[in-house]
């Protein structure tokens, strides 16, 4: 069976850009797109009594008329999420990608990928979710917990989608940084796009071995990437990179090799997609 690319989706101004790059990922893969919703704890009718201190029959009629509401509205949620995967995969077939199907989760986020990541090729979600207009400033916190906990490549996506052609790798010689080039080499994804590895930091002769490394194993899958060492903080020189040169995407580890990796993302990451108005591909 071919991996899927699985692609949440959740009705905030985020989902059109994933519908989108997941499409652009289908077509150069040739892998077949799910369209996930995930109807949250927070969107199940809630099982506190409302009713208060009325007694007699006036109770009754309460606390019948709530359980109906409680149904009625989780009648409308699950309506309104079938109605976002179905203008979901209307995106995603429109833009050319075909095998797309759709499927309408319960419960928590991270739970739902976790039981159906091992068919994944890739997890795109968005950088933000419904509440990006208010939360502008941070991370969506779905996207936090999935990093976390994803065994697959996340691909976050930016607002809008652009197309890409150029395609920055963070790389800092530690163990998620050496497994993003190798995804990269064996990825039909990255075929044709002008592929730069760079360390920032200070120029050693071990960093120079680690970009040569990287280079000879992306030259091998027929990619003929660049290489550079650039001075700095790599919280700041990145995304600075990214603005000056035009890169369509950044890929790097989720982590640093010298981060306590079980607790946060690298701050280096955190920064990275809080920052850059380019998708991010994160690799554990």
């Amino acid at each position: 069976m071919s991996e899927k690319i699985i692609a949440l989706v959740d009705g905030s101004i985020y989902s059109e850009s994933v519908c989108h790059h997941a499409a652009w990922i289908a077509k150069a893969t040739g892998a077949p797109v799910e369209l996930i919703h995930v109807l949250g704890r927070r969107d199940a009718p809630e099982a506190r009594d409302l009713s208060g201190a009325i007694r007699l029959g006036a109770r009754s009629a309460l606390m019948s008329e709530l359980a109906e509401l409680d149904a009625q509205r989780a009648k409308l949620m699950n309506h309104r999420g079938r109605a976002i995967l179905d203008d979901a995969r209307a995106l995603v077939e429109q833009a050319g990608a075909q095998g797309v199907t759709t499927r309408l989760r319960h419960g928590d986020v991270v739970e739902a990928i976790s039981e159906i990541e091992a068919d994944a090729r890739v997890i795109l979600i968005g950088k933000r979710g419904e509440a990006a207009d208010f939360a502008k400033g941070h991370l969506g916190s779905n996207l936090e917990r999935i990093v976390r906990t994803a065994t697959k490549p996340v691909f976050v996506a930016s607002r809008a989608f652009q197309p890409i052609t150029s395609v920055l790798v963070a790389y800092d010689g530690g163990r998620s940084a050496m497994k993003a080039v190798d995804h990269i080499a064996r990825s039909p994804l990255f075929a044709g796009l002008a592929v730069t590895v760079v360390t920032v930091g200070p120029d050693s002769a071990e960093a120079r071995k680690g970009l040569a490394d990287a280079q000879a194993l992306l030259k091998a899958a027929g990619i003929a990437a660049e290489t550079r060492i650039i001075p700095g903080q790599p919280e700041t020189e990145l995304g600075k990179l990214v603005e000056a040169e035009g890169f369509g995407m950044v890929v790097m580890g989720a982590y640093g090799h010298s981060r306590i990796r079980s607790l946060v993302i690298g701050s280096s990451t955190t920064e990275m997609v809080r920052s850059c108005k380019v998708p991010v591909v994160l690799m554990r």
